[in-house]
């Protein structure tokens, strides 16, 4: 199935016509045709069936046949990654986080952090698309970067955990998983969490948690993170 995805469309929607790019991407790629049928999400949960009405390569409309509310994650992850220092290597967890299932990601800026300048909107793009290929109906959530005392100071519910590398007493993270829960994960630059910041997470009733015996990259740990939590909830 081909998705497609559209932020505009809801329960209300009865006709719509898609952009030029979405629209010649549809006819002129796709080469769909007058009376085809295309699956549309609005990356809030509903899968849209439509049936195109004008075949126009400028401006293809469609109307809404069916639509279908999909059921909700049994679980809210929220990743808070360091953005790292090649930026493809983030670009790649970013769109493999989405295709294994995780509800928002925040870029976190810490005291090690090489990279402390991020523009989210080709971030934006790959998620999208992740969410498309990987035929999920919810969008995860991007935030905009923030720092690492700055995010300790606003709520998160649910499980909270920071992995690091430290020689501390930490507990494995598949230990302190269960299904069915909200959590949020904090993963370190390459140069790991400052100490002061893991204090600061534990004084914030963070829980310390290792991913495994070995050494990870950023964007490694943040997937080992995400898929861990995808498994105990299968």
């Amino acid at each position: 199935m081909q998705l497609f995805y559209n932020p505009n469309i809801n329960t209300d929607t009865e006709t719509f016509s898609f952009d030029k790019e979405e629209s010649k991407h549809i006819i002129k790629v796709l080469r769909k045709k007058d009376g085809d049928t295309l699956f549309v999400t609005n990356g809030l949960g509903f899968l849209f069936k439509m049936e195109i009405t004008l075949a126009s390569d400028s401006k293809c409309t469609a109307k809404v046949v069916s639509s279908e509310a999909s059921e909700k994650p049994k679980y809210e992850l929220h990743l808070a990654v360091a953005p790292t220092k090649m930026n493809d290597r983030f670009e790649w967890f970013l769109e493999k986080a989405t295709e294994i299932g995780i509800t928002e990601i925040t870029p976190l800026i810490c005291d090690h952090s090489e990279r402390k300048q991020i523009k989210t909107d080709r971030f934006d793009k790959i998620i999208q698309s992740a969410m498309k290929q990987s035929l999920h109906y919810f969008l995860p959530k991007l935030n905009e970067p923030v720092a690492f005392k700055d995010f300790m100071k606003a709520r998160h519910d649910g499980l909270l955990c920071i992995a690091h590398c430290e020689e501390t007493d930490k507990k494995s993270l598949k230990d302190v998983l269960k299904p069915n829960e909200n959590l949020t994960i904090l993963i370190g630059p390459e140069g790991d969490f400052s100490a002061k910041e893991i204090q600061m997470a534990i004084e914030n009733k963070y829980i310390p948690v290792s991913l495994g015996h070995t050494r990870l990259r950023t964007e490694t740990a943040a997937i080992v993170a995400c898929h861990s939590v995808a498994f105990v909830n299968e």
